[in-house]
């Protein structure tokens, strides 16, 4: 099933037929946001726009078709096979993943119990982000987290929607399998959100490689404890890590002999030194290696790539550029 089909079936039947007149490549598209009340929108090769009633995108929101609650519902019994019974523990961390790895995110009211969300209901804004899976996209900063054939322990700093978690699947994937004369090695993927694996039902619906073992919707900081004392993984790789525990968690993962491969959210280095705890990781050069992405130009733009030392080894203007 193509990706547009994957997507266009989960909708209220008026919104189907919009999206399906809808002229643009799906595989570029990388949002679809529905708001009871408010206008529909796509997110397009990185740029947002207003949605018409006749399949146009556009900048004005007063020609947007508007989502009407029944829309809202109808949509979710979709999504939900009419059983969103069958997806709470997915609808308490604010997400369902379908077939294809696509994540649909929810927002409403909590039911919260013992200040933790039990369930959601009058469930009103959802955000499908589709999942991609670019195969090669990680070629050029693959030769530049190895040091003596050994895998360096590596921060993908970048701002949202600049393909982090689109380079860091792919990274996986390669260092999974292997090639260009490196050996595969054993990967232990924590996916808290299901979106580096997109597994449905178990499976994962993107190839993170034939090395790679993952734990689904489980947090970063207890999967990374997990993979550590049952799955003997040589490398772990998560997405977004921030929180104190995840970074307790990465200093041990790091002191165990394991290497690391994350994302965080971030313009440059610097603004990782003034992160707290993040910031003592970077001034102790605990990271070897830090990949800084940019959309300027073109979505997942590597803007360079430096050792933990600060030394620049790669910038797009002239390629390897190490001193």
């Amino acid at each position: 099933m193509e990706k547009k089909d994957q997507i266009i079936r989960i909708f209220a039947r008026g919104i189907r037929e919009i999206i399906r007149r809808v002229e643009v490549d799906f595989e570029e598209v990388q949002e679809i946001r529905l708001r009871a009340g408010g206008p529909l929108l796509m997110v397009y090769r990185g740029k947002e726009y207003y949605v018409t009633g006749g399949g146009s995108l556009g900048n004005h929101g007063g020609e947007a078709y508007i989502v009407t609650r029944d829309e809202l519902r109808e949509t979710m019994e979709y999504i939900s096979n009419y059983s969103l019974y069958a997806f709470e523990e997915e609808l308490r961390q604010g997400f369902i993943t379908i077939q294809g790895g696509h994540r649909i995110g929810v927002a409403g009211r909590t039911v919260v119990e013992d200040q933790r969300v039990r369930s959601m209901k009058y469930i009103s804004f959802i955000n499908v982000r589709l999942s991609h899976q670019v195969r090669g996209c990680g070629d050029v900063v693959m030769p530049y987290i190895y040091e003596k054939n050994q895998v360096q322990h590596t921060l993908i700093v970048s701002p949202p929607r600049c393909g982090k978690t689109t380079l860091l699947r792919d990274m996986i994937r390669q260092l999974s399998t292997g090639g260009r004369g490196q050996k595969g090695v054993t990967v232990g993927v924590v996916d808290e959100r299901s979106e580096l694996g997109a597994c449905y039902q178990g499976v994962p619906q993107n190839d993170l490689g034939v090395r790679t073992d993952i734990l689904d919707c489980c947090p970063k900081a207890k999967g990374m404890m997990m993979l550590i004392r049952t799955m003997s993984p040589q490398v772990i790789a998560v997405d977004e890590i921030g929180s104190r525990e995840d970074l307790e968690a990465v200093e041990y993962v790091m002191n165990c002999g394991c290497k690391l491969v994350a994302t965080v959210h971030g313009g440059s280095v610097e603004d990782m030194r003034q992160k707290p705890i993040l910031g003592d990781m970077v001034r102790g050069r605990m990271f070897e290696r830090y990949i800084i992405l940019n959309n300027r130009g073109q979505l997942g733009r590597v803007e360079e790539i430096v050792d933990g030392r600060g030394r620049r080894l790669y910038c797009p203007e002239g390629g390897a550029c190490g001193t």
